[in-house]
């Protein structure tokens, strides 16, 4: 979508120049959260010298993974629908490096399956299987307004991709990717609600198109409990791979954290199921 980034950025002029309401925000608005950055993580924050190392484990699988023998290397242009799965290890690591600004890195190994379409008459193998280093990340996340009572917070994050197995068709990213994006926190009575938005530079078309979309709750139900909830979609330039993904982090130590994750698809396109757990360990200043 050509007019994406001036929307955006006519998004982030109006709400960075709104009159701030007299006073601070509540206290009660950010009861469900940290008082932090707000991480690429689902319902997590990173504080300032905080250090978050978050290794986990996560597997997906698709009964009709959308594919092109082309994308593939074997020639016909024509989509289909395969059988896929794949499981990574990964490891996750932010550092905030003030109130309003925190890095984060991401890196994992990864082992993909896909058969083949009954129906696919081209030279694609009937099993294609890849393994190796993968989903190398790095993303800057900025805080850009704090929440008042009369305005929600605003941040942005830039989120960069860099080429990894560039000879393997499922696994791999031949080329950069870069991806800036912007948020929205309200804290609730109820909880605390999280709308985010990113763009992605189309190089087929030459342009920028929307890519992901996400409205996220979470909700502190006590102490040691957290839930989370999230409805997220997007594909570059179609909004056709949606998403319902639940989770709960619970604290076991002012230092630990377990967090389960669950990702069901919504939508034809989307993975089917995409389970995720870890070991949150956060390493105050």
């Amino acid at each position: 979508m050509k007019t994406s980034v001036s929307s955006i950025s006519a998004l982030l002029a109006f709400i960075v120049a709104a009159p701030a309401a007299a006073q601070d925000s509540p206290t009660w608005r950010s009861r469900d959260r940290d008082n932090g950055i707000p991480a690429s993580i689902f319902g997590t924050y990173i504080g300032r010298g905080e250090l978050l190392i978050y290794p986990f484990f996560a597997y997906s699988q698709d009964h009709d993974r959308e594919y092109q023998p082309r994308k593939l290397g074997y020639g016909l242009n024509e989509d289909f629908r395969g059988r896929y799965w794949d499981r990574s290890q990964q490891i996750f690591i932010g550092y905030g490096l003030t109130d309003r600004i925190a890095v984060e890195l991401e890196a994992g190994y990864i082992r993909a399956i896909l058969h083949k379409a009954r129906n696919d008459t081209s030279a694609t193998p009937a099993r294609i299987e890849e393994a190796g280093f993968a989903d190398i990340e790095g993303q800057l996340r900025v805080r850009l307004a704090m929440e008042s009572d009369g305005r929600p917070e605003l941040f942005g994050y830039l989120e960069l991709t860099a080429p990894s197995q560039r000879r393997d068709v499922l696994i791999g990213d031949r080329l950069w990717s870069l991806r800036p994006g912007l948020g929205l926190i309200r804290g609730f009575s109820w909880g605390t609600m999280t709308i985010r938005v990113n763009t992605e530079y189309n190089r087929e078309a030459a342009h920028w198109d929307l890519g992901e979309f996400s409205i996220e709750y979470l909700k502190r139900l006590s102490p040691a409990w957290r839930l989370n909830l999230a409805f997220e979609g997007g594909e570059t330039g179609a909004f056709d791979e949606w998403d319902l993904v639940s989770g709960v982090q619970w604290r076991l130590s002012d230092f630990l954290f377990l967090k389960l994750d669950n990702a069901v698809g919504l939508s034809p396109k989307a993975t089917d199921w995409a389970p995720q757990i870890g070991v949150i360990i956060s390493l105050p200043h």
